[in-house]
């Protein structure tokens, strides 16, 4: 793909402004009540009828209607069946007229096996909300980079659902006009928040919004999926990682260059992210917010830490590929262009 990148960044008054070429990403069509969504599991399997019935009310809750991949419910060891039956069901799901999103229920692990064998043609030709995080993070690079479809980063049918990530997961897909203005939620104790923003680096940024899970963007690196992040707004985020690993793979990122004409970054909370015993970073250890000011607050652009994405119950539904603004002074990101048609 042709691409021109960073033509400059320049710095003046806060604001750091970098000229990326707009990329005309296939955006899919809103939700409607009564619309149809399809189920898969492409990562770790979920045989628990419980669990397959929570995913049943859940879709419903939202005026929704469920249908559920062949192969849901089968399990190959830690996965949701074979790689060939987990593609098969994101294949089924893109190229039936009925379905109107895929939603993935849950992440875990595997999401990676399918890279090579999906129809990428395919999923262009068929443009639909396809929604998840943290190991659904491999097929948001790999469908964002060889279909260049807006895809979102947001919530699993299996997520917590409060009601800050019910009225975003909402606003993102069933309303076309953009989200606007994104922060955290309010908090009940001001002196005690639940959440915590943070501005490492002051300033402004614009570019198409790009990211994920840290954990699958650092392993994907030198694949034919690996993210672009020239002249984007990049947000990382992960769960249960020790400091020395979260600093391991910003180290990564930084050594390969995915840094380099970077507009801006937003840092996600990072839960459960400490030390474990026994491991390098028990006896002497950074906290992830030292790593981050080490690392992210070293670079010459703005840098938010600690937006509700990914891996907390309160979490925000992020459209990839739409022009957005990161206000780093604010503790905001603000999504200019409408991710659904």
């Amino acid at each position: 793909m042709t691409r021109r990148n960073c033509l400059g960044a320049l710095l003046a008054g806060g604001f750091v402004a970098i000229d990326a070429q707009s990329q005309n990403w296939k955006k899919p069509k809103r939700l409607s009540a009564g619309d149809t969504v399809g189920l898969i599991t492409p990562s770790a399997y979920v045989s628990d009828p419980d669990r397959i019935a929570l995913v049943e009310r859940t879709v419903r809750y939202f005026g929704l209607k469920p249908k559920f991949g062949r192969n849901v419910k089968k399990r190959d060891g830690y996965l949701g069946g074979s790689a060939e039956e987990r593609v098969a069901d994101l294949h089924d799901m893109f190229s039936d007229p009925e379905v109107k999103a895929v939603f993935a229920i849950r992440g875990g692990f595997g999401a990676a096996h399918l890279l090579d064998k999906i129809d990428y043609a395919l999923i262009a030709r068929h443009p639909k909300i396809f929604l998840g995080y943290s190991d659904i993070t491999a097929l948001h690079l790999a469908i964002h980079r060889k279909a260049g479809l807006v895809t979102f980063h947001g919530p699993t049918v299996l997520s917590r659902f409060s009601p800050y990530t019910q009225e975003h997961f909402r606003r993102a897909l069933f309303d076309a006009r953009p989200l606007g203005v994104l922060t955290n939620p309010p908090d009940s104790d001001p002196l005690r928040p639940a959440h915590t923003l943070r501005t490492v680096r002051p300033g402004k940024a614009r570019g198409p919004l790009v990211g994920g899970n840290l954990t699958l963007i650092s392993t994907t690196l030198g694949s034919p999926y690996e993210i672009e992040t020239k002249g984007k707004i990049l947000f990382l985020e992960d769960v249960d990682e020790q400091p020395y690993s979260i600093d391991r793979m910003l180290t990564h990122l930084k050594l390969v260059g995915k840094f380099d004409g970077v507009a801006g970054i937003v840092f996600g909370e990072c839960t459960d992210c400490r030390p474990r015993d026994f491991k390098p970073s028990f006896e002497s250890n950074f906290s992830i917010g030292e790593i981050v000011d080490r690392i992210l607050g070293s670079l010459n652009v703005p840098v938010l830490s600690g937006l509700t994405i990914g891996h907390t119950d309160d979490q925000l539904t992020l459209p990839l590929g739409v022009m957005a603004t990161l206000d780093a002074d604010r503790g905001q990101l603000i999504l200019e262009e409408p991710a659904t048609v």
